[in-house]
């Protein structure tokens, strides 16, 4: 690789061995591969089309021009203070990693189970928001229906079809992924286009205005106002603003695939940070761009509210020619892809490092890396079946007279922010000290990153406070019973079974394991 020297890759594989581990992944990514993994699955082309019904049915045009940079703000935040970890500690499945060495074994593996049920629950959901934007697109023509066997068989396909290329190497997923990077400026840039040139007027008070859409009926099937409201109470304007901040703070996340594929990126201990923090950033300016165009395009703010989740094709419907809104739409699907087979990585690549540490049934064929290919192959499909099975199961399941997928789903940020917050908080006191001596060459401060802590606090609570509002007040619930249901497994099973990651006098014992497992897959 180009600029990639034999000294690099030493001090690389350096580091890993420093932390316990052998290089048994291929390390085949750039540092622009690590940057465009974390951006094909923020992908402002996916959550920011699929919930833009959250923005325009709460605050109107003021979710987008003020709450968009916003809600990247506060779920950027966790970018940085996760950085500069990173920087220090680039390994493979990095929150679990990061959650035992600046705490204990019991931190390191609450991050893992919590990264894990957000990862295989995200993919599940990214993977049926695809189907949604597909059957919202091209339903009518290809015979689709949303039916729970349409829906399951199509995210069964699609889920299969991205295990299977990350089956077959991070070459492959590497090349995928950096054209997903590059399509999905593209893409953006080519919306933004058509959206001003499609635009009635440009209004643009209305990216400043500030209405309360909440507790309003949706247009139904059938054409009447009868359709379920998104916010189905009605809340103050305030609040309604605050609701709209989920779809910037939902969209802007997946970052952390930076640190799961840190193992597999050349200068790791600085690319991986740059990954995070550029992913976030270039996600937040490409998607304001963007969606102000697609405010600004829509005929109406009030009957906008009205489309509920349809919002984006009912503008696209009344205000673009057909053609070229088709052949947005082939690309806006193909990112959708992407996003879901970079996921996939990222899901693979945590089972693999939490079961090499035994943190999972099954660890030893879980943790087994392809000689040929060099993959996780075990870890990629134990991610895809779990992610089909989640779409399966919850889908068919209605809870209170909602569908259990949409109540497990409200909780799936949660629970990837709380993995987020867990190491971060960890760091706040174990920076500088026996636990976390040296800073990674991506360096704040501590200073800063202290006051980021600080900063993801905060942003953690707002986060947890919008985030179990209706129609998602089960995700408290759900919260607490799962934290509940984990201290309980680990003080009856895991606390005297888990040994967590190597420290300490356990990293030399590794020596002849290291070279073992690197011989075994033909790492020189």
């Amino acid at each position: 690789m180009s600029g990639y020297t034999e000294n690099d890759k030493k001090q690389d594989i350096h580091i890993l061995h420093s932390m316990g581990y052998a290089q048994e992944l291929e390390r085949r990514m750039s540092s622009f591969s690590n940057f465009a993994i974390s951006f094909s699955i923020i992908c402002i082309l996916s959550g920011g089309i699929n919930s833009l019904g959250q923005a325009t049915a709460g605050a109107g045009g003021a979710s987008i021009g003020i709450g968009w940079p916003l809600g990247c703000l506060i779920s950027g935040i966790f970018a940085l203070g996760l950085a500069q970890i990173s920087s220090a500690y680039p390994t493979a499945g990095g929150l679990y990693h990061w959650g035992s060495i600046l705490g204990n074994r019991f931190t390191g593996w609450l991050s893992a189970w919590l990264n894990l049920l957000g990862l295989v629950t995200v993919l599940g959901a990214i993977n049926v928001g695809t189907f949604y934007f597909f059957f919202g697109a091209f339903g009518p023509q290809f015979g689709i229906e949303d039916t729970l066997v349409h829906r399951v068989v199509f995210v069964a396909v699609i889920t299969g079809l991205q295990a299977v290329i990350n089956h077959f190497g991070i070459g492959l997923t590497a090349k995928l992924t950096d054209f997903s990077g590059y399509l999905i400026f593209a893409t953006a840039v080519i919306l933004t286009i058509v959206c001003l040139a499609s635009a009635p007027s440009y209004e643009i008070s209305r990216l400043f205005t500030f209405a309360n859409y909440t507790g309003q009926p949706t247009v139904a099937a059938d054409g009447t106002l009868t359709g379920p409201a998104v916010w189905p109470n009605v809340v103050s304007g305030g609040m309604a603003f605050l609701l709209g901040l989920l779809l910037p703070i939902y969209t802007i996340t997946g970052y952390d695939a930076s640190a799961h594929t840190s193992e597999e990126t050349v200068k790791a201990a600085v690319s991986v940070p740059k990954g995070m923090v550029s992913s976030v950033i270039w996600s937040t300016v490409f998607g304001y761009v963007m969606l102000c165009a697609f405010v600004l395009m829509i005929p109406n703010m009030e009957d906008a509210a009205k489309q509920g989740w349809n919002v984006f094709f009912w503008a696209m419907d009344a205000q673009v020619n057909a053609t070229l809104k088709t052949i947005l739409y082939v690309l806006i699907f193909i990112s959708q892809l992407l996003c879901g087979l970079a996921t996939v990585t990222s899901v693979s690549r945590m089972i693999f490092a939490f079961s090499r540490d035994k943190g999972l049934p099954a660890s030893s064929t879980l943790a087994k890396v392809s000689p040929k290919y060099r993959t996780p192959v075990a870890a990629i499909w134990t991610g895809a079946v779990l992610a089909v099975l989640f779409v399966w199961f919850t889908s068919a399941i209605t809870i209170a007279g909602t569908p259990a997928y949409s109540i497990v789903v409200s909780c799936t940020v949660i629970f990837i922010f709380l993995s987020f917050i867990l190491p971060i908080v960890l760091g706040f006191t174990a920076i500088g000290t026996s636990k976390w001596p040296t800073m990674g060459p991506w360096n704040m401060g501590i200073g800063t990153y202290k006051l980021v802590t600080v900063l993801a606090v905060i942003s953690m609570i707002i986060i947890f406070y919008i985030g179990i509002q209706p129609p998602n007040d089960w995700a408290l619930e759900i919260t607490v019973g799962f934290l509940v249901l984990t201290a309980i497994v680990w003080f009856a099973f895991e606390n005297r079974r888990f040994m967590g990651p190597p420290i300490g006098d356990a990293i030399a014992k590794r020596k002849a394991d290291i070279a073992a497992a690197e011989a075994a897959v033909g790492e020189a």
